[in-house]
């Protein structure tokens, strides 16, 4: 019974693989210089838009930290002098949904409608009166800073929430990603409505904007679609850029005092970029340390072995610049300096020796067995796109991901690791220390 089930599995892996080797991209520029990616899909009657801006919290000028995050919110909140509630109720009629948000690299929107065409042109009014024509009510302005500084006043009594500040801003000193994406209370206060229209009209450009359409329509639909998108977008040809991380910030241990039961603790150092040569050796080898849930070594060592921890990870971030390596656990306040001491022999004998074959290939099996259901949906679809898109990726990394992750070899697992990590130089924060 178990090796017919075995047998299931791989063939339905197979034809998952097929089906995405298979998926057809089309991609252009529109006449303001807008990348597309388009996806055609006539399964259900749906259509998925997805727009990414350079205009993440990195953008942030000093001192006027949330800033990016603001503006993309306030967008969604009265645009073409429809008021927030009858856009929302516009939106909602049509059976149309759009959401957002922002990270330290990108802002972007999504819109999720039917694909008949009563439906579709309304949804696509609506969404373009979003992102070419927001409003910037300064009643709303001032009424979402107030929120959001009540939002910060709660984070700042939450361990977790503590502990990530004090990770990000540890390891990034005054690089922009040291900085919260919420910004502070101090920084919300200043910021006015000018400030917003500026920043949208600096970094909402039609030429580092990238489009991706997946859905019911043909290709004709779709870049008269795209086009009409692009040419509503603040027009310019400026090409802002985050500066690289050029060295780890490292501070030692870091000890924060907090009343919650247990230690929240944090490890790590700026890593990684998008597109960088051991992107897949580093993902293969994270899933071997920590980030294979159950199955990874972090998980056997801490509370296999020791029962100290719950749970224990480990993942890299890729970005514009430098992503983090996090690794992250809690354990009783008592137990932290053993769970450290574990936490830390085991990255360095890791990044010693490099996995076992064993291990290889149970994480490839694993990796590759479930890459298919990143790409079951077309919404899955579309977040994967837009990621190669913004990032300038080849537009043949979907198709080649599983033979990349197959080609990993355990010296360059270890090459990689050493390359990028120094076990001695990973910082850590513990929010809670005895």
């Amino acid at each position: 019974m178990f090796i017919k089930f075995i047998q299931i599995i791989f063939l339905f892996v197979c034809f998952m693989q097929n089906s995405f080797a298979a998926l057809k991209i089309d991609t252009w520029n529109t006449q303001a210089g807008t990348k597309v990616f388009f996806v055609e899909n006539h399964d259900l009657p749906i259509l998925d838009i997805n727009i990414n801006f350079f205009a993440g919290s990195a953008q942030d000028p000093a001192g006027k930290e949330g800033l990016a995050n603001l503006t993309r919110h306030l967008m969604n909140l009265g645009a073409g002098g429809i008021n927030e509630e009858k856009l929302a109720n516009q939106f909602s009629d049509i059976g149309a949904v759009i959401k957002g948000d922002v990270d330290l690299d990108r802002a972007y929107f999504k819109l999720r409608t039917l694909s008949s065409s009563s439906q579709k042109d309304k949804a696509l009014t609506l969404f373009k009166n979003v992102i070419h024509s927001p409003d910037f009510p300064v009643p709303v302005i001032d009424r979402e800073k107030n929120r959001f500084i009540a939002s910060i006043k709660q984070a700042m009594t939450q361990p977790e929430a503590i502990a990530n500040l004090a990770f990000m801003k540890s390891i990034y000193g005054e690089h922009p990603y040291g900085h919260d994406e919420a910004g502070s209370i101090e920084t919300l206060q200043k910021l006015n409505q000018e400030d917003l229209k500026q920043f949208y009209k600096n970094y909402y450009l039609s030429s580092e904007a990238s489009i991706v359409i997946v859905g019911d329509l043909n290709i004709g639909e779709a870049k008269k679609i795209s086009e009409s998108i692009s040419q509503g977008l603040p027009q310019g040809n400026t090409k802002h850029k985050i500066s690289p991380v050029t060295a780890s910030n490292y501070v030692g241990v870091k000890k924060i005092q907090h009343p919650a039961k247990q230690a929240h603790i944090l490890m790590g150092m700026p890593a990684l970029k998008r597109g960088d040569k051991d992107y897949f050796p580093l993902y293969v080898g994270n899933y071997i340390l920590g980030g294979g849930g159950f199955v990874s070594r972090l998980t056997e060592e801490v509370r296999e072995k020791k029962g100290l921890v719950y749970s224990v990870y480990s993942y890299f971030m890729p970005l514009y610049a430098e992503g983090p390596l996090e690794i992250g656990l809690q354990t009783k306040k008592e137990q932290a300096d053993e769970a450290l001491a574990i936490v830390n022999s085991t990255i360095k004998k890791f990044i010693d020796d490099g996995p076992t074959e064993k291990e290889l290939i149970a994480a490839k099996q694993n990796l590759v067995g479930g890459f298919p259901l990143r790409l079951d949906s077309n919404a899955k679809i579309v977040d994967y796109l837009s990621m190669i898109a913004f990032y300038n990726l080849p537009i043949s990394y979907i198709d080649t991901y599983i033979q990349e992750i197959n080609k990993v070899t355990i010296s360059q697992i270890k090459t990689a690791f050493k390359n990028k990590i120094d076990p001695n130089k990973l910082t850590t924060i513990i929010v809670g220390a005895e």
